[in-house]
């Protein structure tokens, strides 16, 4: 039996983090968003950060302009983002914690600022954006999700990624046991169900095959691929391989 086919979110940022790095016009974020859209892509994931690393406002701009797909608009819950966010009104926003020190997004902590998230939600619903929040797979973060108003989690999946890479065979069983079961506690909560963060061909298999997944953001992977094969068919083959494990 097949299930649902499951969304694919490309996340451009490391086209832009290349671009940045000699202050050039190019590569352009944009074309890399249109040529995932090309590929397979079901949504583009852009990364706004508070220091601008990657992305930029500009981007943020061409990108709404651009797309036939939907943006997923990932962001920090800040009040200069949320400005941003409720001047485009993206499809999708995904709030994610943020730190200047950090190399890449970790999970939310939903349950210690919860009363700030329910109101700063409620202003982005409003505006007619799905608001998702990327999390670990903890109980108690994924229930306070649900209390807040956010209709998507995105859980993080990085953690299970570092251990297949790193041959931690049984330590990566007791992790994607650990998500699968987030998994199962959101779709009862009512929540859509997404994932995401290190996925790659050797990992997306089994949360391709989860049903109660809706949607996989992949970006870091597929633009490092991407050097060696070309993006298009990077892309091709992440969506072959999701397709495959969800038959």
């Amino acid at each position: 039996m097949t299930t649902p086919r499951q969304r694919l979110g490309v996340n451009i940022d490391h086209v832009a983090t290349l671009r940045n790095a000699r202050g050039s016009a190019y590569p352009d974020p944009v074309r890399a968003a249109l040529i995932a859209e090309a590929a397979g892509a079901d949504g583009i994931t852009a990364h706004l950060r508070e220091d601008r690393r990657h992305i930029r406002d500009a981007d943020i701009d061409a990108l709404m302009d651009a797309l036939s797909v939907p943006l997923n608009f990932e962001m920090a819950a800040t009040a200069e983002m949320q400005a941003i966010a409720l001047r485009h009104k993206p499809h999708a926003v995904c709030l994610v914690p943020e730190k200047r020190e950090e190399r890449t997004t970790e999970g939310l902590d939903v349950a210690g600022d919860a009363n700030r998230l329910t109101g700063y939600i409620a202003a982005l619903t409003d505006a007619g954006s799905r608001v998702s929040l990327f999390i670990g797979h903890d109980a108690r973060q994924i229930e306070a999700a649900a209390r807040v108003g956010a209709p998507v989690i995105e859980l993080h999946t990085g953690a299970y990624c570092d251990l297949v890479a790193d041959g931690q065979a049984e330590a990566a069983a007791q992790e994607l046991a650990g998500l699968l079961a987030g998994v199962t506690l959101a779709s009862a909560l009512g929540l859509e169900v997404h994932a995401g963060h290190g996925l790659s061909y050797a990992t997306v298999s089994p949360f391709a095959a989860t049903p109660q997944i809706r949607e996989l953001n992949i970006g870091h992977f597929l633009i490092s691929e991407a050097v060696f094969m070309g993006l298009d068919p990077a892309i091709r083959e992440m969506r072959r391989l999701m397709d495959a494990a969800r038959t």
